[in-house]
């Protein structure tokens, strides 16, 4: 199955953190759930006042950090995405040159 979002939604697959910290293995009950995904999919735009529609900052690819909270998760084909608007994001994370 495929999801396209709509308007100025993203599909976000969360990326998952190291796993061991100091030598000491974390239960997953205890574990926070990573702020940090890649964008799957990217809706058309939000449409301003005027009918225009303003294009997404977000991109296809692109790895961005959300807030602990933001989006709603979902499960396509036994993997777990967010759906999330794209003023839930709070940077897109560059690669250094």
């Amino acid at each position: 199955m495929q999801v396209k979002p709509l308007q100025d939604r993203i599909l976000v697959e969360r990326i998952k953190e190291e796993e061991m910290k100091g030598g000491i293995i974390i239960p997953d009950t205890a574990k926070e759930k990573p702020q940090k995904g890649k964008v799957i999919a990217v809706g058309s735009g939000k449409v301003d006042d005027s009918g225009k529609r303003i294009p997404m900052d977000v991109k296809k690819g692109d790895l961005i950090l959300f807030g602990k909270y933001s989006g709603s998760e979902i499960r396509v084909d036994d993997k777990e995405y967010l759906i999330m608007r794209e003023d839930d994001v709070l940077a897109v994370v560059e690669k250094e040159k």
